[in-house]
């Protein structure tokens, strides 16, 4: 039989699979993520039934991961979100940097795990999903000025997240680099990147009347600067696409660079989170319960700081609404929890702990969103991720 046709089955099928599940989480009212994760779940070799490959997971999810933050970095508007709510500046990382110091003591007293990993774990809790926020919003994140703070909101958690992980990551060597020049690595990057915004521009527009060229050159920009980023710099291959897509993120020849990234980033985006449940073994849920629960009450404390620091801040729209909103994990926990994984710094029982409460909480930031009249409706899903028809960039409009 000829394997190359077995690979293409498995990746056709995996999708269909995905379509349907996520469908399926939408009628539910929940995002599609958690129909995707399920997938994950269901053709894993731990589960019964039909096996994926996982050696061709692993790469489409590597991709999709690269193009999701990639393109959350490329979407956000630091300008936008300090002229129309500077608070967040000085917010936001209090948040991070509040919730990581809690989680880490408790990870570490409770449960015993290295100060440094139990640090990167609390770094996961810290950090919100902008992909999620944005699904969760729908079209009302264009005229709920709650909706709009919880995006501007968790774009710079990814910011100072990017901050922190190259920072404990190389504490601990867990990227294989010391301290200085892990940091200097990530410092060197952004340079060679915000160099490389500069002449982008001028590189996209030639292309600008071949629709073909212009979208493979999208594509290529994308993958090859968070590649460049790892290889080169040695900064974290996911963290380095969140980077990239931040220093170009201005320019009309970018705003079309992303526009024409999305239906890619779609795609591939599936197999990420996919590959999320293709990791999870279901046998361990009981195993793992405590570190769950723990999870789960440090995710709804950061929701009650995040309302508070709302407060205090005068963002606007409602501080409930921003804190629900925010109220779950994200994409940053799962690179995280995974590099953590890889250097064996957590068995697979964290690494269970983790997607469990990843899922747990999106649905429940969700549900309860609905219940409080924070979001616009059943049909919002995470198709409306930011900067695409219907959804919105990262950034804050003003209350009327």
């Amino acid at each position: 039989m000829d394997e190359t046709a077995v690979l293409i089955f498995d990746i056709g099928f995996v999708l269909l699979l995905a379509a349907v599940a996520g469908w399926v989480a939408r009628r539910l009212g929940l995002p599609d993520v958690l129909g995707y994760l399920v997938v994950g779940i269901a053709v894993n070799p731990t589960t019964p039934g039909f096996v994926a490959e996982p050696a061709e997971i692993a790469v489409l999810a590597d991709i999709g991961v690269i193009l999701l933050l990639f393109q959350v970095g490329l979407e956000m508007d630091l300008h936008q979100i300090r002229r129309d709510a500077g608070a967040l500046f000085w917010a936001v990382p209090i948040q991070v940097l509040a919730t990581v110091a809690v989680s880490a003591a408790a990870i570490a007293l409770i449960f015993g795990v290295a100060p440094v990993p139990a640090a990167i774990l609390g770094l996961a809790v810290a950090s919100s999903s902008s992909a999620v926020v944005a699904g969760i919003a729908g079209d009302g994140a264009m005229v709920d000025p709650s909706l709009r703070s919880a995006l501007g909101w968790s774009g710079l958690q990814d910011v100072v997240t990017v901050v922190l992980a190259a920072l404990l990551l190389s504490i601990d060597g867990l990227n294989d680099l010391p301290l200085p020049l892990a940091l200097g690595g990530l410092a060197v990057y952004a340079v060679a990147v915000v160099i490389a915004a500069r002449v982008l521009p001028r590189f996209l527009r030639a292309f600008a009347d071949d629709d073909a060229a212009f979208l493979v050159v999208s594509l290529g920009v994308g993958v090859t600067l968070a590649g460049l980023g790892a290889i080169v710099f040695g900064v974290p291959v996911a963290l380095a696409a969140f980077v990239a897509g931040l220093a170009i993120s201005e320019g009309a020849e970018t705003t079309e660079l992303g526009r024409r990234l999305l239906p890619f980033r779609s795609v591939f985006a599936v197999f990420f989170f996919v590959s999320i449940g293709f990791l999870f073994d279901p046998s361990l849920i009981v195993d793992s319960a405590p570190v769950v629960v723990l999870l789960v009450v440090l995710v709804v404390a950061k929701s009650g700081l995040i309302i508070g620091l709302a407060r205090v801040a005068r963002l606007p729209g409602r501080p409930v609404i921003v804190g629900t909103a925010l109220g779950q994990m994200g994409e940053f926990g799962f690179v995280l929890a995974t590099a953590l994984l890889g250097a064996k710094a957590i068995g697979d029982p964290a690494f269970a702990a983790v997607v469990t409460t990843v899922a747990l909480t999106i649905a429940g930031s969700t549900i309860a969103l609905r219940l409080l009249g924070g979001r616009p409706g059943p049909d919002a899903a995470l198709d409306g991720w930011p900067g695409e028809a219907g959804g919105a960039g990262v950034g804050v409009a003003e209350e009327s």
